[in-house]
């Protein structure tokens, strides 16, 4: 077991010193964020989020992304942080990704191998043409 804090880890991957991580350690991360959500929401406002609730959180991201990324193509102000802010948005719509297949009980991993596999086979097909 490692006695290096997640906080050092987490700085240490940002500066490239610790190997990216896998999916799973992805989507563990998530959910315990998610939980600390939870336990904040109970304090603040007596209740968690629904699944449904998640949907227009995400679409918030969503939308901060592309102003970040018009920004970053030339069709908006660049804000003076936008790699930091554009790795910010990318990250929480992942995080939002994750969350989502877990409260909807989505083997990501899974789905994402069979759509990938299928797009090609589509893309290959038209492209055969």
């Amino acid at each position: 077991m490692s006695t290096v804090s997640s906080a050092a880890q987490s700085n240490r991957r940002a500066q490239g010193c610790i190997p990216a991580m896998g999916l799973d350690e992805l989507r563990w991360r998530a959910l315990r964020t998610h939980d600390l959500y939870d336990e904040l929401n109970m304090r603040e406002r007596g209740r968690v989020w629904t699944r449904e609730e998640f949907i227009p959180g995400y679409m918030a991201d969503v939308g901060d992304l592309a102003k970040l990324i018009l920004a970053e193509e030339g069709a908006r102000a660049v804000r003076p942080d936008s790699q930091a802010a554009l790795e910010h948005e990318l990250a929480d719509c992942l995080w939002s990704v994750l969350i989502l297949a877990h409260r909807y009980g989505i083997d990501l991993e899974s789905a994402f191998v069979r759509t990938m596999r299928d797009l090609e086979k589509t893309i290959s097909a038209r492209l055969d043409r």
